[in-house]
């Protein structure tokens, strides 16, 4: 199995399709590099995450349109099994397209079932480099912060395809920080996007934000939602950059706020709801 992507392309069989076909179907197989911190038997939510924002991008593209706004929502426990991707328009239009993907697959009792889903607002584009502004304050340059591994407890499938540069400790107060990168590509024999590259590690943002011991509690994401209010500039090898915090209720449930940036500057805000709990 290849430990150069988190996803492998599964070959199926070629049935007659027309232009009024509404769902495009692929198959994908995870890699060991998928594998969570919560757990050996599931996937870390941040592959599933980018797969399904993979499909949403590559659904139906056009030139004069762009994904503003991506939620995930994560059904169950995304099992280390072959993913069904599963695409459509689900509100078509010339300004405004809302396109859905979702991630099947087999459980253990033999039912087949949507185990993620993401749905992407895809509005239309015009230029206005005049009014381009953002109120964000930049993060320092990666290239003068020594690499740092963020918790001695995170270690094994995914979290070791990551390169870090922390800039904000986690678990200080206020807003946590850190430029974080991919070390493999998304699917095998790909060049992953902009969008591939900042998805294939925004989920690790309730990890840079919270103030847990993670040896004492997990903080497992249920969701996350990313505003894009500028297309990602990535290039190979480049960082992705998140500010996050998190906040916690005194019932267990708390909520992530953050930061996505390139090398450029902030590009998008994430949200994730969280469930607290002791180990």
């Amino acid at each position: 199995m290849s430990d150069a992507a988190y996803y492998v392309p599964v070959p199926r069989p070629a049935t007659p399709t027309s232009p009024a076909d509404d769902v495009e179907i692929a198959v994908f197989r995870p890699t060991d590099r998928t594998v969570s911190t919560w757990g050996p038997h599931l996937q870390h939510g941040a592959p599933p995450s980018a797969l399904l924002a993979r499909a949403v991008e590559r659904h139906r593209p056009r030139p004069d349109t762009r994904l503003t706004r991506l939620t995930v929502e994560l059904l169950g426990p995304v099992p280390l099994t072959d993913l069904e991707v599963r695409t459509h328009i689900e509100r078509p239009g010339r300004r405004i397209e809302l396109v859905v993907a979702e991630l099947w697959a087999t459980a253990p009792d033999g039912t087949h079932r949507a185990v993620a889903r993401g749905t992407g607002w895809r509005l239309e584009t015009v230029e206005l480099p005049e009014v381009a502004r953002t109120s964000e304050t930049p993060l320092p340059d990666p290239g003068g912060i020594a690499p740092t591994d963020p918790h001695a407890s995170w270690q094994g499938g995914y979290i070791d395809t990551l390169d870090w540069r922390i800039i904000v400790p986690f678990g200080t107060p206020g807003l946590s920080s850190a430029w974080v990168r991919s070390e493999i590509a998304l699917v095998e024999g790909e060049t992953p996007s902009g969008l591939d590259r900042l998805m294939s590690v925004a989920d690790v943002a309730n990890g840079v934000g919270s103030k847990l011991e993670p040896r004492e509690f997990t903080f497992l994401n249920t969701e996350l939602t990313v505003h894009l209010f500028r297309a990602p500039e990535f290039r190979e090898q480049d960082w992705v950059g998140i500010a996050a915090e998190m906040s916690v209720g005194p019932d267990g449930v708390g909520m992530t706020a953050g930061l996505l940036y390139d090398e450029t500057g902030a590009l998008g805000r994430i949200t994730q709801n969280v469930q607290v709990r002791p180990r």
